[in-house]
Order: structure tokens, then C-alpha cells, then sequence
């Protein structure tokens, strides 16, 4: 029992021996780290918040994929910019609105393509956080700077990067337009992720052609939002320059005024049951300008499914089963894809989207599309959130300023 006790002692004082000279390997590790991301501040000062090619290499690990081919691009361009070719003057003729350009820049991407050329888009609507984290991590210690800077880049870059990546495997098209960008830009891109809609025509057992058609209906619909009405685009611009400004002199006053017990405090009042996480955290001012984009970003959506079914109804024998097909498929998503919503607020887009479609619908059904139409004549005429959600009271405000009956 002696001998057993005296092994027992001298294990524990190995296994202890054994934590210690870890932890103190750890520790010298970790101040040759530190000391070494504070040389590195020195030379290049703190380090930015996003660490692009981090993100852009965890969101293409996610989407593993052989290389498109030069001979797949030609043929799915070819493709989609004859199909766009007939949408457009389909669009023309039911919104009554004229594009004033030949839409030609339709493209076939495949989802790290579609990666790619989204990072270039986020980078310009990151550069005002990325303003504000540089003022920030400027005004705290070298030490901070080296390790806090370190750690924040990879959290953040790797939650984009993360986003990105799920993000590519689902998106079907896009119009970009280089929204966030201050450069005046008078056309937009058209990308149609191939690979994933060859996935869906495949696992819903619909007509290739007709989704296709349906997709790209909506799509060069926002070509018309935004290049017959190029206010639209600096509308947009406008309001989210003010809510970052916001944003930056608000964490300015909380950083003297108590740090993160003001955020606390706020989120404690701002205890409405039916807001997402994110509004809870924001003061009036900055709920008002989120409203706004909120709105915005819902009409933009919602008009371009409006039309996109209106249209395509009446074109594609295939319509009803197309559009039960691709709405059930939304409805019945996996618990893992509606816990990744809540999370990242995609859950609020989407619901957004609805009611914007909802509203257009409404507006369409009451008044017509040329009335409809006028909410893109001037930012004044844009719907509020809770005109999108009860339509008739836009309808009433246009006709009580003279707007076409």
C-alpha cells in the first residue's frame, strides 16, 4: 500500500510537472507570438479587421468544384445572354418601362467565381467598419493592437468567409451593381450560378429552360430598378453613409460612457418580443435609417418577384409547378440551414422579401402597374415598412399628392 501511495504521489507530481512544463512552454510561445504581431504592428501598423484572402479561401474550401472551362463559359454565356435577350422586352412591355441600354453583360459563374466577385463588392461596404475599427484599434495599447487586432481579424474574416461559402452554394442569380461603392457606375453585371441551378432543375425534376427563364425574369429586373432610375442607387448610398456614421459616433460615446453596459442597458429597453437581435441594439436614429433600408431593400426585391411571376405565368407552361416546387423547397429548409438564418439574419431578408412582394401585388391588384411603378419616380414616393405592410395606406398617401389614378 506504501509502494502504491508513493507511485501514486509520484504520478501525480509527473502528471503536474508535465501541466506545467506545458503551460510554460504555451506561455513562451504565446509572448514570442505577441512579441512578434507587436513587431509587426510597428512596421505596418494594426491589423485590419477582415483579412480578405482568408475569407475568400475558407468560402472556396466550402465549395469544392473542378475549374469551369473556357468552353463551359462560352456556352452558358451564350446561353443566358439570349435568354436575358428575351426577357428584357417581355419586362418592357408589362411594367410599361424602358431599359435604356442593351442588357449584354449576362454571365455563367460557378460558385467560386460567384465568391470572387462578391469579396470586391464587400470590401467596399466594409471600408467604413473597417474606417472605424482602424480609429479604434489606434486609440489602444501596442498590446491590444497585437494580440485583440489579431484575434478580432480571424473571427471576423472567418464568419464572412463562412457566409460567403454557404451563401454560394445557394444563390441562383444576381444583379450586381457595385452598390456600395461611391464610384458612379451606370450598368450592372447579370451572374447565373450554373452549377447551382443545374442542382435544383435536377432535385425538383423541373423544366431547365423555364427556370431558367423564370431566374432571369427577375433578375433583369433589377436592371430596370436601378439603371431607368439611377437616384435609386445613390438613395441607398445615401442612408447607409448616415447609418455608419451613426454607428461610429455612437460607439465613440459608449466607449466613454460605460463600454459595453450601455449595450446591455439598450438591449434591456429595447425589449420588443417581435424585433430581431440586431435591432435591439441600435438607438432610435439608427432603427429609423435601418427602417429605411429595410424598405428599400424590400420594394427592390418584391417587385422584381412580382414582375417575375406576373410575367412568367402567362409564358411558361410550367409555372405553377416551378413556383410550388421552389416554394416548398423554402419552406421545408433543414434545422441546421434555419439555425444559420436566425444567426446571420438571413431569416429577416427573406421575410422582408415577402412582404415586399405581398405589397406590390396589392398595389398591382388596386391600382395598376403604371401606379405601382411610381415608387420608383423619387425617394419620397418609397414606401415606409408599415406602408409595406398595410399597402393601402401608400396608395392613399400617392393620391393625396396628385400620383397617377
Amino acid at each position: 500500500m506504501a509502494n502504491l501511495a508513493e507511485n501514486k504521489n509520484k504520478d501525480d507530481k509527473m502528471t503536474k510537472l508535465a501541466v506545467g512544463a506545458g503551460l510554460a512552454t504555451a506561455v513562451a510561445f504565446g509572448a514570442a507570438w505577441v512579441n512578434n504581431r507587436s513587431r509587426s504592428v510597428g512596421r505596418e501598423g494594426p491589423p485590419a479587421l477582415l483579412d480578405w484572402e482568408k475569407a475568400r479561401t475558407m468560402a472556396h474550401r466550402m465549395n469544392p468544384e473542378p475549374g469551369a472551362t473556357a468552353a463551359w463559359h462560352q456556352e452558358w454565356n451564350t446561353y443566358y445572354r439570349n435568354l436575358v435577350g428575351r426577357a428584357v422586352p417581355l419586362i418592357e412591355d408589362y411594367t410599361q418601362t424602358k431599359l435604356p441600354r442593351t442588357l449584354d453583360t449576362a454571365s455563367a459563374v460557378s460558385r467560386s467565381e460567384w465568391v470572387d466577385a462578391n469579396i470586391s463588392s464587400f470590401k467596399e461596404l466594409f471600408e467604413p467598419i473597417e474606417r472605424l475599427n482602424r480609429n479604434a484599434i489606434q486609440r489602444s495599447s501596442a498590446f491590444s493592437q497585437a494580440v485583440m487586432g489579431g484575434v478580432n481579424q480571424l473571427l471576423v474574416s472567418s464568419e464572412l468567409g463562412l457566409l460567403l461559402g454557404y451563401l454560394a452554394r445557394r444563390v441562383l442569380g444576381q444583379y450586381d451593381m457595385s452598390l456600395f461603392g461611391k464610384e458612379v457606375i451606370p450598368t450592372g453585371k447579370v451572374y447565373f450560378v450554373e452549377p447551382n441551378i443545374s442542382t435544383i432543375v435536377h432535385n425538383l425534376g423541373v423544366q431547365g429552360d423555364e427556370f431558367r427563364l423564370w431566374i432571369a425574369l427577375h433578375e433583369s429586373t433589377h436592371a430596370f430598378e436601378f439603371e431607368s432610375h439611377p437616384w435609386v442607387r445613390q438613395h441607398f448610398n445615401a442612408i447607409l453613409e448616415r447609418y455608419f456614421t451613426n454607428i461610429s459616433d455612437d460607439l465613440t460615446s459608449l466607449s466613454r460612457s460605460g463600454g459595453l453596459g450601455g449595450f446591455i442597458q439598450r438591449v434591456r429597453q429595447n425589449n420588443d418580443p417581435g424585433s430581431a437581435w440586431l435591432e435591439r441594439i441600435m438607438t432610435p436614429e439608427q432603427r429609423v435609417m435601418f427602417n429605411q433600408l429595410q424598405a428599400l431593400m424590400s420594394i427592390i426585391e418584391g417587385y422584381s418577384n412580382h414582375v417575375m411571376n406576373a410575367v412568367g405565368q402567362h409564358l411558361m407552361p410550367s409555372y405553377a409547378e416551378i413556383k410550388h416546387k421552389v416554394e416548398s423547397r423554402q419552406k421545408n429548409r433543414g434545422i441546421a440551414d434555419q439555425i444559420f438564418a436566425r444567426l446571420t439574419g438571413l431569416n429577416l431578408k427573406m421575410e422582408q422579401y415577402r412582404l415586399g412582394e405581398i405589397f406590390v401585388d396589392e398595389v398591382v391588384k388596386q391600382k395598376g402597374i403604371v401606379f405601382a411603378n411610381q415608387m420608383w419616380e423619387r425617394a419620397e414616393y418609397v414606401p415606409t415598412l408599415d406602408e409595406i405592410k398595410n399597402p393601402s395606406l401608400w396608395v392613399r398617401r400617392l393620391e393625396s399628392v396628385g400620383a397617377v389614378a
